[in-house]
């Protein structure tokens, strides 16, 4: 997952909002969201290749999102997949406190993890070991800390709020639209993240369009005040040609 934009208390009817765009190399073998087996019901597209995901939901409204964090010279070939750490926050979701992401996190090459229950989320950023919890508002995270200043991250924050100011209920096309904006940042405003200029450009817009490496998969989360959750997923090829689009309603358990 390359970048998420959250709307948290911000719309009257879903007071969750979240749009998120996955990058990854086209070559990965991945399966698109599912049901996962098990008494959770975890709904999450699947890394073919780890096992893991990159953004999912459960029945009862947890949610869990990891974006990689931009830092070659930490990277370690023999870490252990970050993917897994989503599906364990929906199958566990007691178990991912601080306490057992600080014990842990050195096992995974850096990463951002959301996750959550309902309008409760926190953003784990493993490089200091912080866990923040999101405040009412609208938030962004990418490939650095929650709520950076880079180009693209204030672009769909912005436009985001521009949009959820309009419309009631969501445009679910307005927003697939935030998220397939494919321009660049000036060289001026780009961070400065380890890698090459040509990439840094690339890598600079909210949609990447690459034929090796680029924007897989287009997901918008919302979860109403009943807790029902709606999941659209659109896909993409490396020329940005449109694979197909799912949505999924995941309404919570009833107990006794």
């Amino acid at each position: 997952m390359c970048i998420l934009f959250v709307a948290l208390g911000v719309h009257p009817d879903h007071p969750v909002i979240i749009c998120a765009n996955r990058d990854e190399f086209h070559v990965r073998p991945t399966e698109p969201a599912h049901l996962w087996p098990g008494e959770h019901h975890v709904l999450a597209g699947k890394d073919l290749q780890a096992g893991g995901s990159w953004l999912g939901i459960n029945q009862q409204g947890d949610i869990a999102a990891l974006t990689n964090i931009r830092a070659p010279e930490q990277l370690h070939t023999d870490s252990r997949s970050r993917g897994e750490l989503v599906i364990k926050a929906l199958n566990e979701p007691s178990r991912i406190t601080h306490d057992w992401l600080s014990e842990h996190h050195q096992r995974y090459n850096p990463f951002n993890l959301l996750f959550g229950h309902r309008d409760q989320l926190y953003c784990y950023h493993s490089l200091d070991n912080s866990l923040k919890q999101l405040t009412p508002g609208f938030h962004a995270i990418s490939n650095g800390a929650l709520d950076d200043i880079w180009p693209k991250m204030a672009k769909g924050t912005r436009a985001l709020e521009q949009q959820l100011s309009q419309t009631t209920p969501p445009n679910i096309d307005a927003l697939l639209a935030i998220m397939t904006d494919q321009s660049q940042a000036q060289d001026s405003e780009l961070p400065q993240t380890g890698i090459a200029l040509e990439w840094e450009r690339l890598l600079s817009s909210i949609y990447i369009k690459h034929p090796e490496y680029g924007t897989r998969s287009t997901s918008i989360i919302l979860q109403d005040n009943q807790g029902n959750s709606e999941f659209i997923e659109v896909r993409y090829d490396g020329k940005g040609r449109n694979l197909g689009r799912q949505r999924f309603t995941l309404n919570p358990e009833i107990t006794a």
